[in-house]
Order: structure tokens, then sequence, then C-alpha cells
């Protein structure tokens, strides 16, 4: 593999949608970098890309991107080891239900914020200046259709996706004109480690594989604002505008994400 094919820096690639995204770019001859906690693992996925007679197509770098001074240094490693990359997604995520009565779950709130919103521009913030002198660079962030009403048991998802979604929209006023575009991408329902614990139904779930090519045809255009798939975009609009009265009679009695005080992002 030349270390001329393009680069794609990709946050929670140890799994689901980042993993299908990685997989993605590689089939179209791209060199990914990859960033999770969980190193083991990407390094069991990335040793299929790498074999010892060729170039490293997979750059693997263990951090926790909610803390920013881990998520600068696996940047400032890739750049130095593979290049400045062409695209960079923050994709890394956490989803757990929380009850605000419950004093445990604020803590379990706040690391859904620090990682859902803050490890977005920590992941974002040492690939700005050197994009800019380059004229060139996608930032993706990666939200959720969550993020476009409060959904009950649901309040730190739904929160931290409706931040990164202002979030995304600020940074790409921020750089317009700069030669960086700021992509956001809404998922609706992924089949993923994460939904796989929903105890609801999730209508129009979609294969990983599948959002990851529909959201990599959508980075490559660019399009600032993605809802994958689009009939969740459809939906997502319908409850925007619903009354409060009949949104919150809608979605009385619906099951809940189970509670998870405990879980680290």
């Amino acid at each position: 593999m030349s270390n001329t094919a393009p680069l794609a820096f990709i946050t929670g690639g140890s799994s689901g949608i980042g993993q299908a995204l990685a997989e993605h770019y590689l089939q179209l001859g791209w060199r990914v970098a990859v960033v999770a906690r969980r190193e083991q693992d990407m390094r069991d996925w990335a040793s299929t890309y790498n074999p010892s007679d060729a170039g490293v197509r997979v750059g693997v770098y263990a951090a926790d991107v909610s803390d920013a001074v881990q998520a600068r240094q696996a940047a400032q490693a890739c750049i130095a080891d593979m290049g400045l990359p062409d695209v960079v997604v923050a994709n890394a995520g956490i989803s757990v239900g929380v009850d605000t009565s419950e004093f445990e779950d604020l803590a379990a709130l706040q690391r859904t914020l620090a990682l859902n919103v803050g490890g977005l521009a920590n992941t974002f913030h040492a690939f700005i200046n050197p994009m800019r002198a380059r004229g060139s660079g996608r930032l993706v962030g990666i939200a959720s259709v969550a993020g476009i009403r409060g959904l009950p048991g649901h309040g730190a998802y739904c929160a931290s996706k409706a931040g990164a979604i202002a979030y995304l929209e600020s940074l790409r006023g921020e750089l317009r004109g700069s030669g960086v575009d700021v992509v956001t991408v809404v998922p609706g329902y992924i089949a993923t480690p994460l939904t796989a614990k929903n105890p609801y139904g999730m209508p129009f779930l979609m294969p990983a594989a599948d959002f990851a090519t529909a959201a990599v045809r959508a980075i490559a255009k660019p399009q600032s604002y993605v809802v994958i798939p689009w009939q969740m975009g459809v939906v997502a609009k319908l409850l925007r505008i619903l009354p409060n009265a009949l949104f919150d009679r809608l979605l009385s009695g619906r099951a809940r994400k189970p509670r998870e005080p405990n879980a680290s992002p």
C-alpha cells in the first residue's frame, strides 16, 4: 500500500460504526488510522490488513478521546506515522439510560457528554490548523436522530447528540472558506453492539456496512448534513413538528434504555 493513498482517521474504531467505516475505506483503497480504548481488539482486527510483506494499511492508536491530552497524542502520532489525514471521523460514543433522580446516574450523564460532545472537539483539535495550512480536509462528526427530540430515559444520549449537532454546525461556520469541510452525519438505528442492548423496536434498522457505504458517499460529496437512512430523516422531521402534548402522549409507556451508571466510555 502506497503511503500516498488517502488516509481516514476514525475514532471508536474497535467495533460497530467505526469499524464498518474503516472497512469501507479500506475497500476503496484508502489507508485508515483507528482509535479506541480497546487496543488489542483493534490490533487483532488490523492484523488482517497489515501483512508483514506490505506497507501499513491500518494504523492503531489507543486513546480515550474524552481525554483531550490522549486525543491530541493519538492525532499527533498519526500525523507523524502516516501523514495528515484527508478525512477525520469523530465517531466514538456511549449510550446509556439515565434517571436524574438517581444520584449515580449524574456521573453517567457527565461521562456521556464528555465523550459524545467533548470527544468531537478533542478529536478535531490537532488536525484543524494543519488542514487549514494545507487548504483541504474533512472533519466528520457522527451525531444521531436522538439529538432531534428528547426521549424519556435517554436524557444523557439525546442531550449529547443535540449538543453534537449544534457544535458541528458552529464549527462548520468557523471553518467556512478555509478549505476544511465539516460534515454532520446523523444515523438512525444502526445494527451495532450499542443498539443490540435496546429493549424496544427500532424502525428502519440498518446494517452497519450499509450505513458505512451511504456515509462515505455523503462525506465524499461532501454533504454538510445527512440523515442515514433517509427514512429516519422523514421521521425526525415529523417528530420535530409534533406539539409537545401529542409527542409526550405518543412516547408514553415506551420502553427505556437500561440504566448503566457504572458504564465507562
